[in-house]
């Protein structure tokens, strides 16, 4: 049955992607079921959507519920949803008002429109010569101005002509940051994830954040952290930046629990009350279903302890599999709470081991180069990880 499927979607599907030849039918908590019944662990967790596991009971419920009394009405009028997820919002984040959209890559977009209003309005940069600072090998989508925004080929390449105002600087490099703020005047925000996620799960140094803060007050930019991957948990932080407390926040993918796309920019009155009616906005943006489930997806964090289990698990993952770097069997072990990679020697031989974990019934896929992804979803328990880390072990060293 599954060669039959894959060969309809290559028939009459757009081929914009190369996943591996397996068919999922079913989703349970940290495991995916392909049409043959066979289980996987998911150590991909949807891009760090499904955070909360796959099909989580609590979100089921509430979609069900919801489904039946309202889905849509448009930002036409006010839904009784939309008005209590602000108010969540704001209590849970700490941010004075927030922005909801669909997709991460149209937060991103949002955040980048509100950054160039607020230097028009607020920084005085002459109409349209306002500029975004973003980092090498950043990855928020694939959107013309995503596309614009990218130092990878792959995206960038055949699709322009490309939206400008974009400068570019290295991640983690202060320095080239300052030297950027120093020699622009136009630059309204620098935009960055805390951590890299398609790069290859890239961490910065322990104080390259705070840094960054300091330098963007100092020449007046806005400090955006794109935290649709980071965001929700993942880290072992509800967000990989609350200690920093950027200017604006970016929030898509495990906001909704991986049942429906919601997304959000998160900011402080200064820049979000410079929106004015009919300057943006979504049809589906706000919807009543998505703004159900987003508070219930955040709660289940708090609720399961999630936050806790994340930074234990993480620990765990990271020392169990680093004593395969000193043997030489990985170039590297990293991340931080349960954003982590292992970075083989070659491109080649990641692909290969992609395919051995698929065999032997765990599924992750390379992220750039030689790099894996490793990210199951954060309610994963002690034994699913300890089997986990069995899987992996055997399918590296054998």
């Amino acid at each position: 049955m599954w060669k039959r499927l894959i060969k309809q979607d290559k028939l009459f599907g757009a081929q914009n992607y190369k996943p591996l030849p397996v068919v999922i039918r079913e989703g349970i908590g940290t495991k995916l079921i392909d049409v043959n019944g066979k289980y996987y662990y998911d150590f991909l967790s949807s891009y760090s959507s499904v955070n909360q596991g796959h099909c989580h009971r609590s979100l089921v419920k509430v979609m069900q519920e919801q489904c039946n009394k309202l889905t849509l009405c448009s930002r036409a009028f006010y839904n009784e949803n939309l008005c209590n997820f602000f108010k969540f919002m704001n209590e849970e984040f700490g941010y004075d008002k927030c922005l909801p959209m669909n997709t991460g890559v149209e937060a991103s977009e949002t955040a980048i429109k509100l950054a160039r209003l607020w230097g028009y309005k607020s920084k005085g940069i002459q109409q349209n010569k306002a500029e975004i600072i973003v980092a090498k090998n950043n990855f928020w989508g694939r959107s013309i101005a995503a596309c614009s925004s990218s130092t990878t080929p792959s995206c960038y390449e055949n699709f322009g002509p490309y939206v400008p105002g974009f400068r570019f600087v290295d991640f983690n490099n202060l320095q080239q940051l300052e030297k950027k703020l120093k020699k622009h005047p136009n630059i309204a925000a620098f935009m960055v994830e805390p951590i890299q996620g398609e790069a290859g799960i890239n961490v910065p140094g322990k104080t390259y954040l705070s840094k960054v803060k300091e330098l963007c007050k100092k020449y007046n930019v806005l400090f955006i952290c794109d935290e649709v991957q980071t965001g929700i948990g993942r880290t072992g932080k509800m967000l990989a930046s609350e200690d920093i407390k950027p200017d604006m926040v970016v929030l898509g993918k495990a906001l909704s629990g991986g049942m429906m796309p919601v997304s959000c920019v998160l900011g402080n009155k200064e820049v979000m009350d410079l929106i004015e009616p009919g300057t943006h906005g979504s049809t589906y943006g706000g919807n009543s279903l998505g703004m159900a489930l987003a508070p219930k997806a955040v709660q289940i964090i708090h609720e399961e302890r999630l936050l806790k289990n994340t930074q234990y698990l993480g620990n765990q993952f990271r020392k169990e599999l680093l004593p395969l770097v000193k043997q030489g069997y990985l170039k590297d072990v990293r991340g931080v709470g349960l954003l982590n990679a292992i970075e083989l020697h070659k491109p080649e031989d990641a692909e290969k081991l992609v395919f051995k974990f698929m065999k032997n019934g765990l599924l992750t896929r390379v992220t750039r180069n030689a790099v894996i992804r490793m990210c199951p979803p954060l309610i994963m328990n002690n034994f699913q990880m300890e089997h986990s880390l069995q899987i992996i072990h055997d399918s590296i060293t054998n």
